[in-house]
């Protein structure tokens, strides 16, 4: 059984973001990039199954430019067995990478995509959904918990919602994307980022898929959030409730 595996190139989760002078976005030349850490989670659930014997290959997928191969070599390192680029100079929006999702699909055969549930640069939480949609597989999304019986071909999945945890049991192939708790990732070795080197990585563009990048989406600003007001201490609790009804209006 095959596993597909998209991840994405992100400005680090650690660095502090800054907007471009102009507005038009955020500043990311100089910038420390990483793996998206929900991607990092869906690939460690796709190699924790192949280790297990409920996966023959994993294979990591990556769109945009020449830059995101860094990345990709990052999931070869952690174990996937090979990679494709998908390269595109162009903003790839959700549509567009489950449309390249789709297509590679076909190509791949896959019986299992498993996908960040978002990224942490746009936050969209759309790209499973749609891939999905497009497949017409069914789907898991947010998953705190997946298990695969390989002679069911089925999976299990237990989704983190609004009103606790909802166990869902999907027919392969299917898509899941994952939540923060499913796992935790492991660290990439020097034997195995030594290792990563040799490993193939197969080249696409967009229009060799047969997809068209053309966005209805403008970014018209971008801005930082307000600054937060410092916080006023109180003598009592009158004091405090007079401020919440008469100043901050909430109660």
């Amino acid at each position: 059984m095959k596993i597909m595996v998209a991840i994405k190139r992100v400005i680090d989760y650690a660095v502090k973001i800054r907007v471009k002078p102009d507005k038009s976005g955020v500043v990311t030349q100089n910038v420390k990039m990483s793996m998206n850490p929900f991607c990092e989670i869906a690939l460690e659930e796709a190699l924790r199954m192949r280790e297990s014997g409920l996966a023959s290959e994993v294979v990591a997928v990556t769109m945009g430019p020449s830059q995101c191969l860094d990345t990709l070599r990052t999931g070869l390192a952690m174990g996937a067995d090979r990679g494709i680029h998908v390269d595109s100079t162009s903003a790839l929006h959700p549509l567009h990478v489950a449309k390249i999702l789709m297509n590679l699909v076909q190509i791949e055969k896959p019986s299992l995509i498993i996908l960040g549930k978002q990224a942490i640069d746009d936050d969209c939480n759309q790209t499973g959904q749609m891939v999905a949609g497009l497949l017409n597989w069914p789907q898991g999304t947010f998953a705190s918990k997946v298990v695969l019986d390989k002679e069911k071909e089925e999976v299990t999945v237990d989704r983190e919602v609004d009103d606790g945890i909802e166990t869902v049991q999907l027919k392969l192939p299917a898509v899941i994307t994952t939540d923060l708790r499913l796992n935790q990732p492991r660290y990439a070795t020097l034997p195995n980022i030594m290792k990563a080197k040799s490993k193939p990585i197969k080249k696409f563009t967009p229009q060799e898929l047969n997809v068209e990048i053309k966005s209805d989406l403008e970014i018209v600003e971008v801005t930082e959030p307000p600054k937060r007001k410092a916080g006023v201490m109180v003598s009592s609790v009158d004091d405090l409730i007079d401020k919440l009804k008469n100043e901050a209006k909430v109660i």
